[in-house]
Order: C-alpha cells, then sequence, then structure tokens
C-alpha cells in the first residue's frame, strides 16, 4: 500500500522522537560511574577551597566579638535579641553569622518549648574553645595564626618553592625579617604568639601528665628551653611536688614580661649560646621552627645542661607518620608543616627517621618516642 508522502514524514518523525526519548530514558536511568560521581563530588568540594577563608574569618569574629564569652557567662542559652544587648551590636547581622556557626556545628540552637517564643543559642565542646580564657581555649592560637603579620606570608609560599631554597623565606619577603626578629621589635605580636603557646601547653601538658607522669621521676630541676611565659612549667610544678625548681628560659624580651610563680625562675638568654644547669631539659614545639642544623646545635646545648649520667632531654613535638596507619590528627601535624613552611626559614614537621637523625647527630645514646592524646608525641633523648 502507497501511503502519503506527509503520513510518511509524520512517521519518520514520530519514530525518531520515540528513539530519543528512549536513549534519554535510558541514559537518566543509567547508575553513573565512579568517575562521574567524583567528578560530581569535586565540583561541590572545590567550592570548600574556593570560599574557606570564610570559616576562620567568622571564627576569629566570634571571638573578638566575645560570642562565646558571652553566653558562658549569661550561664544559660540566649537569644538573639539577649545575644546583640550584651555585645552591643546590630541583630540582624549577629543573626547571619550565629546561623553560619550553627551551621558549622560550633554553636548549638535550642528551640523554644512555646512555639511562638523565640530560639536561642547553647555552648557547643567547640565554641568552648573560643573562649578567650579557659581551660581548653584556643582563641589566642586562632588569633595568631588569623592575624594579618601571619596571614601575609601564605601569599609568598610558591615563590619559596620556585626558588629551590634560593629565595627569601616567605615570612622575611613580606616582613623584612624573621619571625623572632619581627617579634621582638613588636611587643604585641610577641605577646600573642606567647599566649597562642601557652593555649598548646594547656592541651599538651595535660596529655602528658595523664599518660606519661613516669617521665618526669627523679627529675629535682628542670628547664623549659623556649618556654615562653612560663605555661608548661607551671603545669609541671603543680602535678610534680618533687620538683623542687623550674628554669623557664627564653629570649630576654620574653622571659622579661612572664609572670612569676612558686618553684619557677625566670632566666632570659639565647639557647643557641648557652642552656642553665638542670637535671632534665624539656623543650617543646620549638625545635619544628629550626632546620636539622640548627635543631642539633640547640639540643646539643641541652646535653651540655643535663648531667650525663642521668640526664635527659624530654621534646614535645609532632611526629609525621610514614605508613598507612593515620590518626585524626594527622591532618594538623601535615598542616603545621605547611606553617613551618610559611613562618620560618627552614622549620619543618619531622618523621621519626628524622628525629633519630637529628637526635643521634646531637650525640645521645638512644630515645625513646611515645604518642600522647595529643598532636605532639613525647621524645626522650638521653645522653
Amino acid at each position: 500500500m502507497d501511503y502519503p508522502k506527509c503520513s510518511l514524514q509524520l512517521y519518520i518523525s514520530h519514530a525518531r522522537s520515540l528513539g530519543l526519548a528512549k536513549k534519554k530514558m535510558e541514559h537518566t536511568q543509567r547508575k553513573p560511574t565512579l568517575e562521574e560521581k567524583g567528578e560530581e563530588r569535586a565540583k561541590v568540594e572545590v567550592w570548600n577551597y574556593v570560599l574557606g577563608f570564610s570559616k576562620i574569618a567568622v571564627v576569629k569574629c566570634a571571638i573578638e566579638l566575645g560570642i562565646a564569652d558571652a553566653i558562658e557567662s549569661h550561664g544559660s542559652p540566649m537569644t538573639l535579641l539577649e545575644l546583640s544587648k550584651t555585645l552591643k551590636c546590630d541583630p540582624s547581622s549577629l543573626y547571619r553569622i550565629m546561623r553560619f556557626l550553627v551551621h558549622q556545628k560550633i554553636f548549638k540552637e535550642v528551640q523554644p518549648k512555646i512555639p511562638s517564643d523565640p530560639k536561642s543559642y547553647a555552648q557547643s565542646p567547640l565554641s568552648r574553645c573560643l573562649l578567650k580564657f579557659g581551660e581548653n581555649s584556643m582563641a589566642a592560637m586562632i588569633l595568631l595564626e588569623s592575624s594579618p603579620v601571619m596571614l601575609a606570608p601564605w601569599h609568598c609560599l610558591s615563590a619559596r618553592i620556585l626558588g629551590n631554597g634560593t629565595s627569601t623565606p616567605a615570612f622575611e619577603a613580606v616582613h623584612g625579617e624573621d619571625i623572632w626578629s619581627f617579634a621582638a621589635a613588636n611587643p604585641g605580636h610577641s605577646e600573642l604568639i606567647n599566649e597562642a603557646m601557652a593555649c598548646d601547653a594547656c592541651l599538651a601538658l595535660p596529655a602528658l601528665i595523664d599518660s606519661s607522669l613516669e617521665v618526669f621521676n627523679g627529675i629535682e630541676t628542670i628547664v623549659d628551653v623556649g618556654g615562653g611565659n612560663g605555661t608548661t612549667l607551671g603545669f609541671l610544678v603543680k602535678a610534680c611536688a618533687w620538683i623542687t625548681r623550674g628554669i623557664n628560659f627564653d629570649l630576654p624580651h620574653v622571659v622579661s614580661v612572664a609572670e612569676e610563680s612558686d618553684r619557677v625562675e625566670n632566666v632570659g638568654g639565647d639557647m643557641f649560646d648557652c642552656i642553665p644547669k638542670a637535671d632534665a631539659a624539656i623543650i617543646k614545639s620549638v625545635l619544628h621552627d629550626w632546620g636539622d642544623e640548627e635543631c642539633i646545635r640547640i639540643l646539643k646545648k641541652c646535653k651540655e645542661a643535663i648531667p650525663e649520667d642521668k640526664g635527659k632531654v624530654i621534646i614535645l613535638e609532632a611526629v609525621i607518620e610514614e605508613d598507612e596507619i593515620k590518626d585524626e590528627l594527622t591532618d594538623v601535624r601535615l598542616m603545621l608543616d605547611m606553617v613551618m613552611m610559611a613562618h620560618t626559614s627552614t622549620g619543618k614537621e619531622r618523621t621519626l627517621k628524622e628525629w633519630g637523625y637529628v637526635i643521634g647527630e646531637a650525640g645521645f645514646s638512644r630515645h625513646t618516642v611515645t604518642p600522647i592524646n595529643a598532636v605532639q608525641s613525647v621524645i626522650q633523648a638521653f645522653p
């Protein structure tokens, strides 16, 4: 049978439409491949890098406003109006800040018992880390690392890498001098560094004391090399009644503003020249600021300061894992390594092998490494 030309064209067009619809349906029903899933996930994840700075910026804002401190002082959850009145700030802007911080799980949102009442904001374990003063406060550390002084060198990180070790370190490229010279000339920044290191001590020392107090058995005198404002020794002499004398040793401009405390003496000096004598030396978060050559020099001075027969150097530093066994603080240790690259000339976080090298080159006969519930591990070096 012959079909009219127009009917044939309609038939062909309809068949094509059915074919395309079938293909489209098959495509929508098909499960995406792992590669396609990865690409889709990447499109979401990349925004965390595009706008990742906003997290630290808003957290810094929260500390400066004193949001956590206000809720803590209030003793119970606060409504937006209560909080804005206490902080003397615009409630509409504060609402947006709190919405962000609640979404980040930094503060908790409490729904009212009566639906018509306003919701309120409560503390969380994380928000208590933002208290300006507190047992687990990390506020000073956040304010230091988010300060303009410490942020600027990150913009020069690629130049340092491309320089193959011959370019000016990132911090010096921005500020014209190394971080220690800058701190000596800028008391406000020096104080911020000391407060940040005190925060670190408040986390690391309880972990050390809880799990490895025996490290300090038999020690009557101890020198803290690079002890800052004396927070580390304050913890130690309180936990170890048998320690009769602690020496908080740091640069003169640092110890000149350190508070005096019972059984702790503040002594100024240069660890590259001479370290006060004691039964043992403790050195926390100092050696990672320096390259291997400087570390070996510092450790040799530590070795000279302790008795040959019963002395030891107690090092509190991060250890980078080389195997596949990682813990929840691995990311922190790797990020700290990047901080060292941005803020120091030759500093770095070290692997077990790298720690073994500098300790051995400094003349120690043996050493032990003990992980604790902190970013740092306890490394004991024996003459």
